[in-house]
């Protein structure tokens, strides 16, 4: 069995924020938490760098597409380095490699019959002397009436072709664009309706996607799949490989999706794998978005695997609803944002991922504050987990010169870390993360409790084989913590491994412990609550700068 974890595509026009953190954080848990149980995990991902928004900051900062995306795309691999996320490979979709297998792609689909050419209007700048992506086409929703782009509404998640909006403005120059007919490669997704049905009854019954998925990918059905536009004349990407489409370019709903397949074939043949080890019937996928991204996995993706003969469709479908920020909508525009370079240089990468999960917005919206942010650093991550560790090893080096004393591990405390082990596998194996992460951390309370009523600074005194039974068991829970912790808080649980010399991790209950300690350090430092307020005021001061 093979366990294939996709992460969304960030486009490669601007830095990341904590919303696309939040959004994608969920699949480096999962890829960490499988190869934990030592499954074959493959874990791939990639900078977007031929979607319309790249064309946008170009033309916006005078520079040459590939330009901004090398700048972003070496900026997204750093910052996802830094907090611990664990590709096998992130790549990027201007990479050859990515533009043949996308071309074989649209061939097979051709070949198979679902694609057609048809003549269509699309809007056209003569500003500019162009015609314009979708996204270089703004308006008002006719859904909802609120502001759109030319493919989709983000207010009410509505797919647009850029003639359904109303009052349509050229996102270049603000003029009104006109209509010209031109010749372009349709998808026959409507002829998927049935079968599409059927997979996403199967997912409702499997519950292995989030509700907010099976909800959006019903109303699409309910509605009837349109067929849609598989080619677009667009300043960048991939050629289309038929005559008589020069310089037009294949869409990229159509190929961004793709990536998955193309980074894991890539992966293959670089480490000479059989790609076909990864797409067939038994294996497992999980596709980790936010909610906007929703109808390009669970129907457009679905839709070319089925146009392709695959049976590897996806089985998890993780897409986070939106992460506000100090109760106002993230808005890059606005610059109201966290940026993900700016903050981590500033806390501790554990910080970011334990907060962005125990707060993920798993079923509904949730809210960023830096109050908060701060406080949970401070009372969960030092005072509950920090404290503990640090308690602990800090009594065996000082009471028993690093030596940790052999003793009867607490019956009870065995019996509630097995279970643990469970509940938390079934947990992250549904795509549910902030449950089990909260569980875990009411087992790292339970451990304080305990070391609290044992009071082995006084059994050191009175009752020797009693304090050798307690440090026993509380270093048990810290071994075990270092394992159940790993695919959420990876740099602390390392710490730990090396304090305690354990070099060995899997997902099962770790009963041989160490003798003895390598060295004490803290897990964690307090932060300044004075903190709250500075960031909040950079923040709000950020955002003015651009009004």
């Amino acid at each position: 069995m093979s366990i294939v974890i996709g992460g969304a595509w960030p486009y490669a026009n601007g830095s990341l924020h904590l919303g696309h953190i939040a959004a994608l954080l969920p699949g480096d848990i999962l890829a960490r938490y499988y190869r934990l149980k030592k499954e074959n995990v493959l874990y791939v991902s990639g900078s977007d760098c031929n979607g319309t928004p790249i064309s946008i900051r170009a033309n916006q900062e005078g520079v040459t597409v590939k330009e901004i995306a090398d700048r972003y795309h070496e900026e997204f691999t750093a910052c996802f380095n830094k907090l611990g996320f664990t590709y096998d490979l992130y790549t990027r979709t201007d990479a050859e490699h990515h533009h043949q297998t996308v071309k074989n792609i649209f061939l097979e689909l051709l070949d198979n019959g679902f694609l057609y050419k048809i003549t269509i209007e699309q809007t056209y700048c003569e500003h500019d002397k162009q015609f314009l992506p979708d996204r270089f086409v703004e308006g008002i929703c006719p859904i909802c009436g609120s502001k759109a782009r030319g493919d989709q509404c983000d207010h009410c998640s509505t797919i647009l072709d850029p003639l359904d909006l109303i009052d349509r403005r050229c996102k270049i120059c603000g003029n009104h664009p006109t209509v010209k007919e031109t010749e372009h490669f349709y998808f026959a997704l409507s002829k998927m309706q049935n079968a599409l049905e059927h997979y996403v009854q199967n997912a409702k019954e499997q519950k292995a996607w989030r509700q907010n998925a099976i909800d959006l990918s019903e109303r699409y059905l309910a509605e009837g799949v349109p067929d849609r536009a598989v080619t677009r004349d667009l300043p960048n990407g991939i050629e289309v490989p038929v005559d008589g489409f020069d310089g037009k370019k294949i869409y990229v709903w159509i190929e961004a999706v793709s990536g998955y397949y193309t980074a894991t074939l890539e992966w293959a043949q670089q480490h000479q794998k059989n790609v076909q080890d990864f797409w067939n019937s038994d294996t497992i996928s999980y596709y980790v978005h936010g909610k906007d991204n929703i109808p390009f996995h669970t129907i457009i993706w679905p839709s070319i695997l089925m146009g392709l003969n695959s049976p590897a469709l996806p089985t998890h479908i993780v897409s986070n609803e939106y992460l506000t920020l100090e109760k106002r909508k993230l808005s890059t525009s606005l610059n109201w944002a966290v940026w993900v370079p700016y903050i981590i240089e500033r806390y501790d990468a554990d910080t970011i991922r334990y907060f962005l999960t125990i707060n993920a917005p798993e079923n509904r919206d949730t809210d960023f504050s830096w109050r908060e942010f701060i406080y949970s650093h401070n009372s969960e991550l030092l005072g509950a987990y920090g404290n503990f560790v640090n308690r602990t090893l800090k009594f065996i080096e000082k009471s028993f010169d690093k030596q940790i004393p052999k003793g009867i591990l607490n019956t009870s405390i065995k019996l509630q870390t097995q279970k643990l082990y469970d509940e938390v596998a079934i947990a992250i194996e549904q795509g549910h993360f902030k449950a089990p992460l909260e569980e875990i951390f009411s087992y790292i309370r339970s451990a304080n409790k305990y070391f609290d009523e044992q009071q082995p600074w006084l059994q050191v005194k009175d009752d020797e084989v009693g304090c050798a039974n307690t440090l026993a068991t509380c270093v048990y829970i810290i071994a075990n913590l270092s394992q159940l912790l790993e695919p959420f808080i990876p740099f602390s649980t390392k710490k730990i491994r090396d304090m305690l010399g354990i070099t060995n991790v899997s997902w099962h209950e770790l009963v041989e412990l160490p003798t003895s300690i390598q060295y004490v350090e803290p897990l964690f430092e307090r932060l300044d609550i004075a903190l709250i307020d500075e960031e909040y005021q950079h923040l709000i001061s950020q955002s003015n700068a651009v009004k």
